[in-house]
């Protein structure tokens, strides 16, 4: 698969060299030549130095073959233009934008590009590992219609089988953090004490889900 990555900060430097090592082809952008020091010996992809919206730099960098494009730059508007550039010019099937603004970020995925909004992610991410559940999404998909969220739930549902909990909620248990483990549950697994659940649900129902599951367990 041959990988456009705009930016060479930090996360563009890891993403491009993680990407190199699964064996894709990798070209990355940045308008500072001295950007690509990150990348280390190993990387054997291609740099090119410019705009990452600039269309002759896009071209030098290959994307009319292009199967996917990160924008992962420090510039929200720079993410922007590009990922729309890459969708929209170019029909790249797989892109990704690097978003600060959540407020921003929300709008973008109503356009059908997937983003990660920099600071709520990393704002959920600490919030879990102190033991707390968010209320917000941990994630959206393009479209905005589907959610991965946690759900806290009332003690009377330990011992109830994730099959029992999607017909009571309508959300679907996609994965358990237990005691540091995870665990992929299949129809029969039993919610245990101390679960933290994280469940995929249609986002107009996770209001009404979290509302059955935060109470009794209703009985048949």
């Amino acid at each position: 698969m041959r990988v456009i990555i705009l930016g060479c900060g930090r996360v563009g430097s890891a993403l491009a060299g993680a990407m190199s090592s699964l064996g894709h082809d990798v070209v990355v952008i940045d308008r500072d030549e001295t950007a690509f020091r990150r990348l280390g010996e190993k990387f054997t992809g291609r740099t090119v130095t410019g705009v990452g919206f600039d269309r002759d730099v896009l071209n030098e960098a290959g994307i009319a073959d292009c199967d996917a494009f990160a924008a992962v730059s420090s510039g929200d508007n720079s993410n922007i233009i590009a990922a729309r550039v890459a969708r929209e010019t170019y029909s790249v099937e797989r892109v990704v934008a690097r978003i600060y603004d959540a407020k921003r970020a929300a709008v973008f995925e109503r356009l059908g590009i997937p983003t990660v909004a920099t600071v709520p992610w990393t704002t959920q991410r600490f919030v879990a590992a102190l033991g707390e559940t968010t209320l917000h999404p941990v994630w959206r998909d393009p479209s905005g219609s589907l959610v991965l969220a946690t759900i806290d739930f009332h003690e009377s549902w330990v011992g109830a089988t994730t099959t029992k909990f999607q017909e009571l909620t309508g959300a679907r248990i996609t994965f358990l953090s237990r005691m540091g483990m995870t665990v992929l549950p299949d129809p029969r697994t039993a919610i245990q004490v101390d679960d933290v659940m994280y469940v995929a649900v249609l986002a107009t129902n996770l209001d009404h889900a979290r509302a059955i599951a935060g109470n009794e367990m209703p009985r048949e």
